[in-house]
């Protein structure tokens, strides 16, 4: 057998290598590298991961042909929670041979009735759409109505919008508030407040909603008193900095957010003024995206289920390819908090 040459360095695979790397036999390694039958389709993909991951190009006739192109449409990639959705959304769609599209909105670049319109000019399947114009109530939904027209299957994550008649995915924005105050209460703390972006997205209208709600379920907080901390900003580091400046002259000991980013602008704002996280002031995220467990200190979040939500998204749109209808609904998911080091007890 003669093992795929590497795509740098001097040396030539083992079938010790790939088994290794895959957790499978040598003999295994084999017979998938010469197309040979008696695999199971998940072995198979792990050994050809394992030569991915080892950096060797797979041997022509491993080499999968396209069922088709998928347009994935996102917003700026600088929140690192729409590269975690793409990653998990290409991974999936790969896995059953189609080739995905990554469009990405940036400001001052193509908009998103630009990007959609280039995709199908070049005849795309279907286009997942991850926190679009859909989810900002102040668009207009015929956009929707009118791809759909062309006959081009789509889903929509993160954002649901009744005048759209599509398949939704969206996460639990009211049981991630109950979770996020419930844990704040449980540490003592009785001034909580939320840093959101702004009023116009759906998340945000559900984040606030479901906040006002804990409040008065957990500590028993009337909704006047709840309204006033809340604070519409934008979802960035600088939003959650603004926020956090009205909220900690209100008296705010802990502070829910609306994303990871907005947490580290919470974080910046409270040591700017000399105060301690989570010693004085606890910080809870939203999304656990990449890299927010190892900040200073570790991010307390409510995780959005990208896995589980990205999978499902791409199976209600390939189930519309395929010409099986999927229910014009939302399917909802539930979140999880994660607690970490940026939340504690109440100081006395």
């Amino acid at each position: 057998m003669t093992v795929p040459a590497p795509r740098s360095g001097p040396a030539s695979p083992r079938l010790v290598h790939i088994a290794a790397q895959a957790s499978v036999s040598e003999a295994t390694v084999s017979r998938v590298l010469n197309g040979k039958p008696g695999v199971a389709g998940t072995t198979r993909q792990r050994v050809l991961a394992a030569l991915d991951v080892l950096g060797y190009e797979r041997p022509v006739r491993l080499r999968r042909r396209s069922a088709g192109l998928i347009g994935l449409v996102t917003p700026e990639l600088t929140n690192p929670i729409f590269p975690a959705f793409a990653q998990v959304i290409e991974q999936v769609l790969a896995g059953h041979g189609y080739t995905p599209v990554l469009c990405t909105q940036l400001p001052g670049g193509a908009t998103e009735d630009e990007l959609v319109e280039q995709l199908v000019e070049r005849g795309v399947g279907g286009i997942v759409f991850l926190s679009g114009l859909h989810a900002d109530l102040s668009a207009d939904p015929a956009r929707y109505a009118a791809l759909a027209a062309r006959g081009v299957p789509f889903v929509l994550i993160n954002g649901f919008n009744e005048a759209i008649s599509a398949p939704f995915v969206s996460p639990d924005d009211h049981a991630a508030m109950r979770m996020a105050v419930g844990h704040l209460a449980e540490l003592g703390h009785e001034r909580i407040g939320l840093a959101l972006g702004p009023r116009r997205y759906v998340p945000s209208r559900r984040k606030h909603e479901g906040f006002v709600d804990a409040l008065a379920a957990v500590l028993g907080r009337p909704r006047e008193e709840a309204e006033p901390a809340v604070r519409h900003t934008l979802f960035s580091v600088e939003g959650g900095q603004v926020a956090a400046g009205a909220l900690l002259d209100q008296g705010c000991t802990g502070i829910v957010c609306g994303s990871d980013m907005m947490a580290l602008g919470v974080v910046r704002a409270a040591r700017g003024r000399g105060l301690d996280v989570p010693g004085d002031v606890s910080v809870v995220g939203f999304d656990d995206s990449q890299l927010i467990a190892f900040t200073d200190p570790p991010m307390t979040t409510v995780r959005q289920p990208v896995q589980a939500m990205a999978t499902a998204a791409v199976g209600a749109l390939l189930e519309e390819i395929g010409g099986s209808p999927v229910q014009r609904t939302e399917y909802v998911f539930q979140p999880e908090l994660v607690v970490r080091g940026s939340t504690a007890q109440v100081r006395g």
